[in-house]
């Protein structure tokens, strides 16, 4: 009898602790009303074009129909991922989009911070912020554009580089006609296009480190060099790794536009990737249940692997994104 009294009233008191657990949150979201505000466009943005879409995934284990719909389509399980691993070209897609975001990694990463570090050396303010417009404007230029650039550029009758190559006595050469070319060619391009814009960020972390570390340094003898390899690498670190890890889980993701609007039949072998892969497929031929179970797999591994480099970074550096 006393336990089953002690449990009957035990209920009112929960009920009212949770009234009051939920009256001190509505009264934090009315105190804080603002910032709510300011961030709902942004959570709207990620449930309605992110979290939503990812119920489509669905039809990755159908026979999609796209007059029948995901209700009345037959399931098939995963013979979708059985037929994009069977298929005879999966492997060459799956190479040249290591390959390129590799590359990518290696040196598109890198650059942003070693014109950060170059940048932060340039004792002139004036020229400091025209190398820095510089150097930015062509973030703002779409793919489109920088294609045309260096297609003009890089023209085996017209382009600048081939009347270099010409005026040194060599013969001219058809750059996006030859395949050991064109993985350079998406990965430079990007580089130009994107050094600048990265450098922000960084430029940003080195203004917050304390000038009373390098007048110190400085007292002790140390020269630029050793400076910035003691004081201003480590303290751009926890950005560097944060940076890393955002861009990891996008490892399979490269971009469509980036790699399409160079391609052609002449370097298709070494510059496809599953995103152009993606659109020949599942747009043009309408594989989509096909083309889902592609990206689904380009997901997963980049889950994966940012999943496992943030479990490095946590254990080597102490620096994660959680």
């Amino acid at each position: 009898m006393t336990m089953h009294v002690e449990t009957d009233k035990s209920q009112p008191i929960k009920k009212i602790a949770r009234k009051e657990k939920l009256r001190r949150n509505l009264r934090s979201i009315w105190k804080y009303k603002a910032l709510y505000l300011i961030a709902l466009p942004g959570v709207a943005y990620f449930i309605i074009f992110k979290y939503i879409p990812l119920l489509g995934s669905i039809i990755a284990f159908q026979d999609y129909n796209i007059f029948k719909g995901i209700r009345d389509s037959e399931w098939v399980g995963f013979a979708q991922f059985e037929k994009m691993f069977n298929y005879s070209e999966f492997l060459r897609i799956l190479q040249n989009t290591l390959l390129i975001n590799f590359y990518d990694l290696l040196f598109g990463f890198t650059a942003p911070i070693i014109l950060a570090l170059m940048l932060n050396e340039v004792r002139k303010l004036v020229l400091k912020r025209m190398i820095q417009t510089i150097v930015y404007m062509p973030h703002f230029l779409s793919w489109v554009i920088i294609s045309g650039i260096f297609i003009g550029i890089l023209s085996p009758s017209t382009g600048l580089v081939n009347k270099v190559i010409e005026l040194f006595g060599f013969e001219s050469q058809y750059f996006l006609g030859d395949n050991s070319f064109i993985r350079s060619i998406i990965v430079g391009s990007g580089i130009w296009r994107d050094t600048g814009w990265g450098t922000i960020i960084y430029l940003a972390a080195l203004a917050g480190i304390n000038p009373n570390l390098y007048e110190a340094a400085e007292v002790d003898g140390a020269n630029r060099w050793q400076q910035t390899w003691s004081i201003t690498l480590p303290a751009l670190l926890p950005t560097i790794t944060v940076l890393f890890l955002l861009q990891i889980g996008n490892f399979l993701d490269f971009g469509f536009e980036r790699v399409y609007v160079f391609l052609n039949p002449l370097n298709r072998e070494n510059g496809e990737i599953f995103d152009t892969y993606i659109y020949h497929a599942g747009l043009l031929q309408n594989q989509f249940s096909y083309t889902t179970a592609v990206g689904i797999f380009k997901s997963v591994v980049g889950l994966i692997l940012l999943v496992g480099a943030n479990f490095l970074s946590k254990k080597t550096t102490g620096n994660s994104l959680y």
